[in-house]
């Protein structure tokens, strides 16, 4: 939990160009200065906001869809035609390229969200609790943490292949939410103690409606930081499932169906490779960047953050 006291205090002295102090800043506005003075914060949120422009706008740019074929280019190189060129049916990988990154994106940000939700709400409730329900859901944890869940996901893979992709934001899901759930609930235990907190508890309030107005609040910037990095983490997830053919299925496309079709190809028609490749790189990382800024921009005692 951030003290927002050295936030007010690390904006005392600052003056403007004619002399005069300058108001205070507030809390939401100090967090955006430090995140966008942080250059690798800033270009991976463009990078990521690029990303989503070209994959939900991109495909209505484009002249071809990520299932039609031109049967008179073939293995056709990147043209104005094809941008990307097309693959070995003469499918645009342009398209393609859109629709997986779009897939993508969408699975990353669902699990990512439905698995930070839920280690903040189980979290939070071990930590507050204590006693026997900790014990349980802790068992629990340990025991999830311990399985190995690219094994179990290829094994129940042929209960969702070939049906909704949801089932596989289901499974990734469930595998995803226990080392942020392990910070939430040492969080909550050192929250509980605190004296707003002790003083709702005498005064009756409900342990849900403390766990919803006190805890969750006051851990919001560490949810919000799990969040974030946590949608790298998940679109690796789906996209090493769909390299090895466990994840998305065909006729439907995904970064990972479109690296494993084209890896073997990747010396002599490179276009088939190089742009679904990038494409996972540079989103990945800019997400990475994005959750350093949001850590760094919350901690007021980073070392980045006393630079910017």
């Amino acid at each position: 939990m951030t003290d927002t006291s050295l936030d007010r205090t690390s904006d005392k002295g600052f003056a403007g160009a004619d002399g005069l102090s300058v108001d205070r800043l507030s809390r939401g506005a100090l967090i955006r200065r430090r995140f966008f003075r942080n250059k690798l914060a800033a270009f991976g949120l463009c990078v990521v906001v690029f990303m989503f422009l070209m994959a939900f706008v991109g495909p209505y740019l484009a002249k071809w869809n990520y299932y039609e074929n031109d049967f008179d280019n073939l293995l056709a190189a990147p043209s104005r035609e094809h941008w990307f060129g097309t693959t070995q049916i003469g499918v645009d990988v342009f398209a393609q390229t859109m629709r997986g990154l779009q897939k993508s994106l969408i699975i990353g940000l669902l699990v990512a969200v439905f698995s930070t939700s839920l280690s903040a709400f189980i979290g939070s409730v071990a930590g507050y609790v204590g006693g026997r329900t900790d014990r349980t859901i802790m068992w629990v944890v340990d025991l999830l943490l311990v399985i190995p869940s690219l094994l179990v996901l290829v094994i129940l893979s042929r209960y969702y292949q070939g049906k909704s992709w949801l089932l596989l934001v289901v499974g990734l899901t469930i595998f995803d939410w226990m080392i942020t759930s392990r910070v939430v609930r040492g969080i909550a235990m050192s929250l509980r103690e605190r004296d707003f907190v002790r003083a709702a508890r005498y005064m009756g309030v409900p342990t849900r409606k403390i766990i919803a107005r006190h805890l969750l609040p006051n851990m919001a910037s560490i949810i919000i930081i799990a969040a974030t990095l946590n949608v790298g983490g998940a679109i690796l997830g789906e996209t090493g499932l769909s390299y090895l053919g466990f994840g998305v299925q065909a006729p439907d496309v995904s970064l990972g169906t479109l690296i494993a079709e084209g890896t073997g190809a990747a010396l002599t028609y490179p276009w088939l490779f190089m742009f679904a490749g990038a494409s996972l790189v540079l989103t990945v990382l800019a997400v990475s960047f994005i959750g350093d800024g949001m850590r760094d921009a919350f901690d007021p005692g980073s070392s980045k953050s006393k630079k910017i």
